[in-house]
């Protein structure tokens, strides 16, 4: 049975979506706790990665290996880079790009990982629809947008900062983990999603207010999915020629 897989970095992102599951079996590995079962009667697996890009990573690999996915939905917050969207806004990724690897002395991008022939991780044109639509039609109280998401192993709360990486990756929101499931992803020909619901603006005042707004911004992100889950039309995906040459 094809299962989506739907992986948020923290507990809180993910503990609204396993408290709803039905017929639940854990499986445990490597820390992780893989919850398969229903959600909205729909097969699903739900997971908390851990924060950072090597955790994303390592947990969608594994999902990947242990369970028959039809597709991954990655959720969680984000800070916003875009003065347009804002705290408590819905982010649906079209692509994901890590922002702090740095290997332009070789004649690489800004972003772009040695070794591979694309910068940045396409998101399943499906479940970009699917999510988009979702978002409008249960959280019609904020905004919705499309577009790249950044990730780096740093949680951003500097303007000069903020302001370099809109400069370099024109993205509308930046978090920690979201182009590492999209790597896996890519890898894998696996159809994926990222959506971020707004904690923050990714600036000096983003500690306190990431603090004060995740609960509500997680609640947003948490009806999407579930509105996608109820909506859901198994994903498509071309097949995808790879190209490892350096350089």
């Amino acid at each position: 049975m094809k299962r989506i897989g739907i992986i948020g970095a923290m507990e809180k992102e993910v503990a609204y979506l396993k408290q709803e599951m039905r017929d639940v079996i854990v499986t445990r590995k490597a820390g992780l706790e893989f919850y398969e079962g229903s959600l909205v009667n729909k097969p699903v697996v739900v997971v908390r990665s851990g924060i950072g890009k090597v955790n994303a990573g390592i947990c969608t690999q594994m999902m990947i290996d242990l369970y028959d996915l039809e597709g991954i939905i990655n959720t969680g917050v984000a800070g916003s880079l875009c003065n347009d969207v804002n705290i408590g806004d819905i982010v649906v990724s079209t692509d994901t790009v890590q922002h702090d690897v740095d290997v332009t002395v070789f004649d690489y991008l800004s972003g772009q990982i040695p070794g591979m022939n694309v910068l940045a991780f396409e998101a399943d044109s499906s479940l970009v629809e699917n999510a988009y639509a979702s978002s409008q039609k249960v959280n019609r109280h904020i905004r919705t947008f499309k577009g790249r998401i950044v990730s780096g192993d740093q949680f951003i709360s500097n303007q000069r900062r903020k302001e370099q990486l809109v400069k370099d990756f024109n993205a509308l929101c930046t978090e920690m983990e979201g182009a590492a499931i999209g790597q896996v992803a890519y890898l894998n020909q696996m159809p994926y999603v990222v959506v971020r619901a707004i904690s923050d603006k990714a600036d000096e005042s983003a500690i306190v207010d990431s603090q004060t707004f995740s609960n509500e911004a997680i609640e947003n992100s948490v009806s999407l999915v579930k509105e996608m889950l109820r909506m859901n039309k198994e994903p498509r995906m071309e097949p995808i020629r790879f190209d490892f040459t350096m350089g």
